[in-house]
């Protein structure tokens, strides 16, 4: 299965939550959450799966869980069909 990889800069306890690109392809996180018990990965995995209109459960920290920067994988969507309700 292909996916993407990320070099995400992360910045715990911002104002505000976000993610953005930085000139030289790296990104950058704020996120509201402290490194405390996981909580700023867990913010940081679900602004990730939003960002990128995915599941939570397609989104992996593959490097740097307990450090600033990280490398996030981020799963390919199915090629089937989508679906219609």
């Amino acid at each position: 299965m292909a996916g993407l990889i990320l070099q995400i800069k992360v910045k715990p306890r911002a104002r505000t939550s976000e993610l953005a690109q930085a000139a030289d392809g790296t990104w950058v996180a704020r996120l509201k959450a402290p490194p405390v018990d996981g909580k700023a990965n867990e913010e940081l995995v679900g602004l990730v799966a939003e960002r990128f209109q995915c599941r939570k459960a397609a989104v992996t920290i593959e490097a740097g869980s307990s450090s600033r920067t990280k490398l996030v994988r981020v799963e390919a969507a199915g090629s089937g069909p989508a679906r219609s309700a």
